[in-house]
């Protein structure tokens, strides 16, 4: 049995799946967006009558081309298809898009495989008992293809599943694999006037055809998706009293140059701990993301407006070198604060050795994506993983390590909380001819001081005539939140006593994530925030059953 909602973004006149082709029996459950999906059915040659969608598309191009027309498709999306006539008794097939926008849980009882885009609805098919993985503890969420439920995992990004119908087999596949990318051999010059030109012609295929709002944190990310994307709306999120944090002023000036009205948002603490059930709830487990309550506030803001979809601006960070943690390693320390970022000087202190001598650079990366202890290694073997992967370019390493890391609770916390609302994310940056490029682009391309990283983003944005203000600005927040602040200040007692509730039930692997929440911790550690969302995810019904 195949079941799906749509929420009618591409046409609100299209008939909503599951979706049939009568001559084969294949019937097609979709959840996503292929925005390629017009261009891509000319140059199949399949034609698409009126009110056919991008899922008629995958559903035709499935009967004509099989599996291997998921290379075609550049967007976001979820599938499960099932096809009569693949085996004795048919084969069910579930696919997920290359970088893990939408999520896809199964769940295999025997002959019975069952699959959803919630894990909580995967929890009443049977004993799904509670395991707290130690990734949870050492980077805030699991990794991989886990989750926190026995016998419950995440269809891999990219990853292809079939399910053989009569003897029950499975067999697993990758449709796509970013390290697969020739690396890009000429100078910066044509470099940067190929990013600029797929910069300009990708970005906007993005947009859909009514209203839409883009979250403006005023950083260069969401900047350069204002001025080539032209929202009507924006949205920006500011926290009284915390200056540090606070873009809104940038975000207002682009607003006005562009002619989009701008939402400002300014949550308090009430705000936070009235939300926190509903928030919690939508993650279907906890995850690691410093922007969780911020783009909760504004995706709420968004559907207040009644608009459907909401523009965000993840990937650079992790294609670009964006984040400092990958400055610390390939610049060092001692160059990275001495160009400004003493405020990192914490993180920084990671990388050095009681000698003092530095460490290798899939070392130097383990430790400075860690934010808790890895007992069995699990996280430094995949960072070493991804540096065996990337074939010696420290950059393209760094890609492949936030990858497999710190990148699933990004991109999920994204679209589970725009679903919450019933909004639909989408993420520019992520274009399939945007990141290939961006991984293939040599270190010197993406980054040539410590404080600068994104360089070809930023002289993209140079080229394409945006204001220095987007191009020329280093300093970056995003949509940081003072919630750990306040957790340990106005929230203290509150938080406690919620912590501490949660602990007189939890099970023994729970307790030790619980309790860390209750040990002090330094500016970069967020253990009081994961404990906090445990403790409100195990008060949750599902969560206790499990345990």
């Amino acid at each position: 049995m195949l079941a799906m909602n749509t929420l009618l973004i591409v046409d609100p006149a299209a008939r909503p799946g599951p979706y049939l082709d009568v001559s084969t029996g294949l019937l097609l459950a979709f959840n996503g967006e292929i925005y390629n999906f017009r261009q891509q059915a000319t140059a199949w040659g399949i034609a698409l009558a009126r009110h056919e969608t991008d899922a008629h598309l995958v559903l035709k191009a499935w009967v004509t081309f099989g599996p291997a027309c998921l290379d075609g498709l550049d967007g976001m999306f979820a599938l499960a298809l099932y096809d009569p006539g693949a085996g004795e008794a048919g084969t069910l097939f579930l696919a997920r898009d290359r970088l893990g926008e939408k999520p896809l849980y199964w769940r295999l009882d025997g002959s019975r495989l069952a699959f959803a885009s919630e894990v909580t609805t995967l929890t009443g098919y049977g004993m799904a008992s509670l395991v707290v993985r130690p990734e949870m503890l050492a980077i805030e969420t699991p990794t991989g293809v886990e989750t926190p439920f026995q016998g419950v995992q995440l269809l891999a990004p990219a990853g292809l599943l079939s399910f053989d119908l009569f003897s029950g087999s499975l067999e697993h596949t990758t449709w796509w694999s970013l390290e697969d990318r020739e690396p890009w051999e000429s100078d910066y010059a044509p470099a940067l006037a190929r990013f600029s030109v797929v910069l300009a012609e990708q970005i906007p295929l993005r947009a859909p055809s009514g209203d839409f709002a883009l979250l403006l944190s005023g950083g260069l990310d969401s900047s350069v998706l204002a001025y080539l994307m032209r929202p009507p709306v924006c949205v920006t999120v500011r926290y009284r009293d915390q200056d540090r944090l606070d873009e809104s002023q940038i975000a207002a000036s682009i607003a006005r140059d562009i002619d989009a009205e701008l939402i400002v948002v300014e949550p308090d603490t009430t705000d936070f701990t009235t939300a926190l059930p509903h928030m919690v709830h939508a993650l279907d487990y906890p995850m690691g993301n410093a922007s969780t309550f911020s783009e909760y506030m504004a995706y709420r803001a968004v559907a207040e407006r009644g608009i459907k979809v909401v523009i965000g601006g993840l990937g650079p960070d992790e294609f670009l070198m964006g984040y400092v943690r990958q400055a610390l390693i390939l610049f060092g320390p001692e160059a990275v604060l001495g160009a400004g970022l003493e405020a990192y000087r914490p993180l920084a202190g990671k990388l050095l050795h009681s000698a003092g001598q530095p460490t290798q650079p899939s070392e130097a990366a383990a430790r400075l994506i860690l934010r808790g202890p890895d007992p069995d290694g699990r996280i430094s073997e995949l960072v070493a993983d991804a540096f065996t992967r990337a074939g010696g370019d420290t950059a393209r390493a760094l890609t492949l390590a936030e990858l497999a890391t710190a990148w699933r609770p990004l991109v999920m916390t994204s679209d589970k909380l725009a679903s919450a609302f019933a909004l639909e994310r989408r993420s520019p940056f992520l274009a399939r001819e945007l990141v290939e490029l961006a991984y293939r682009l040599p270190t010197e391309h993406k980054i040539s001081e410590p404080a600068a990283g994104k360089r070809i983003l930023r002289d993209a944005a140079k080229a394409l005539g945006l204001p220095r203000e987007v191009w020329a600005s280093r300093d970056k927040l995003g949509f940081a939140s003072p919630v750990p602040a306040w957790l340990t200040g106005p929230l203290a007692q509150w938080t406690d006593a919620r912590i501490r509730a949660a602990l007189g039930e939890a099970p023994e692997p729970l307790r030790t994530l619980l309790a860390r929440g209750l040990e002090a911790g330094g500016r970069f550690d967020r253990s009081r925030v994961l404990a906090l969302m445990a403790a409100t995810w195990f008060s949750e019904q599902t969560a206790k059953a499990a345990a």
